[in-house]
């Protein structure tokens, strides 16, 4: 897996997994907008994102709705940035005082410090993970965790469907390319199985979370900002902050979710995808609020 949020040469295809459907996007040459989007629906029983468990049950299946959704967008080059389900992922934030230079000597660390964070052996799982100096002195580690077996699964789909997993990332981390994190700002993406949480400020990732949400996508507005108030309350204890904007996607109807936040924080709050980051939709119909991950993925 791959999660940095430093641009680097990347794809120009992305195509996201999620539970019900794939989604994928073509970016501009100029990686400002995604100029071509379609999706494809997954045959019910191919897929059960989870952290522990296998999570492709018909690869086949998979297979056929990536090269659905991705064949009607593609550009020159057969790679793609594969977004994964964020069920599959643990993300771990981990601080530090100082890291080895050498990279292997670094990961050892870093892996040796989510030994507790894991409910599996971090021996079967693929790490990976972004340092950078934090704001209040040492460093601060962004790790993605998924175990080895899962990760190979949503690749060899990939690679049946004509493709090639040139870098993975997961659903929420995805979605932050697309968020102007400049100041204090919190992003909630909220698809069928979690509801994904994370505060940002400076270019700095401060708070991440992912919680289980068994209502899915028929969560409401004020239920949102109920699950997501602790997280703020969290946030504003531990930095003396006050949250200045609020992106939101996943929900096919924001104008709740918008004036409950809103009355909690004081903050602005947005859809996380811009109209203006979308160009032209390709294939089945895609609405803007399920485009965060592929968006983000593509423009950042």
């Amino acid at each position: 897996m791959s999660y940095s949020n430093q641009r680097l040469a990347r794809p120009r295809l992305a195509c996201e997994i999620a539970s019900d459907r794939v989604l994928a996007g073509r970016v501009s040459e100029s990686a400002d907008v995604v100029e071509a989007y379609s999706s494809a629906e997954i045959a019910p029983g191919s897929l059960a994102p989870d952290l522990t468990e296998s999570n492709v049950q018909r690869q086949d299946w998979l297979a056929e709705a990536l090269r659905s959704a991705l064949e009607s967008i593609t550009a020159r080059g057969r790679d793609v940035v594969m977004v994964i389900p964020d069920a599959t992922v643990r993300v771990v934030l981990l601080d530090f005082d100082t890291l080895p230079d050498k990279a292997h000597e670094a990961e050892t660390v870093v892996r040796f410090r989510l030994k507790k964070s894991l409910p599996y052996d971090v021996d079967k799982a693929k790490i990976s993970y972004h340092a950078q100096p934090a704001k209040e002195g040492g460093i601060k580690v962004v790790a993605a965790v998924v175990l080895a077996h899962v990760l190979e699964e949503y690749e060899a789909a990939v690679r049946l469907s004509g493709f090639s997993p040139g870098v993975v990332v997961p659903s929420m981390l995805a979605s932050l390319g697309a968020v102007d994190a400049t100041r204090p700002s919190l992003a909630v993406k909220v698809d069928n199985r979690t509801t994904s949480i994370a505060i940002m400020d400076g270019g700095q990732l401060l708070l991440f979370r992912t919680l289980e949400n068994a209502r899915g996508q028929s969560l409401t507005g004020e239920q949102l900002a109920e699950e997501v108030y602790p997280s703020i309350v969290f946030f504003q204890d531990t930095y003396h902050l006050n949250l200045e904007r609020i992106y939101v996607a996943g929900l096919p109807e924001s104008a709740g979710a918008a004036m409950a936040l809103r009355a909690q924080t004081g903050a602005e709050v947005h859809d996380l995808v811009a109209a203006s980051q979308l160009g032209e939709n390709l294939g089945s119909p895609v609405p803007r609020w399920r485009m965060a991950g592929v968006v983000g993925a593509l423009v950042s």
